[in-house]
């Protein structure tokens, strides 16, 4: 279970239809991390935490619950949100091998 830094309750789920992740607080939606899907992969595109939260543990809470999400569901990772990119960087022992890598590299 993932909470702010002031200890509330961080609710996280995936709106399929909406293509996005969602991070909700006292049942207000705080977070969104938004994704585009190929048969084979999850690109991440955008991440916004609302104001109040920034600083708050939501975005990494967010992103982390998103990119597990990704494993289970067998998707390879584009983290074109910089966002993202930052976090799995920071996490690359846990996340480094979801990230695809170019057919050229």
């Amino acid at each position: 279970m993932a909470t702010t830094d002031d200890g509330r309750t961080i609710d996280l789920s995936r709106d399929e239809p909406g293509r996005r992740y969602l991070a909700t607080v006292d049942g207000k939606v705080v977070g969104e991390a938004e994704f585009m899907l190929t048969p084979d992969l999850i690109v991440f595109t955008h991440t916004e935490i609302s104001g109040a939260f920034e600083g708050q543990g939501v975005g990494s809470a967010l992103v982390r619950w998103a990119l597990d999400d990704a494993r289970a569901r067998g998707y390879q990772v584009v983290p074109s949100c910089p966002f993202v990119r930052a976090f799995i960087g920071r996490h690359s022992q846990e996340y480094g091998d979801l990230v695809r890598r170019s057919a050229s590299a």
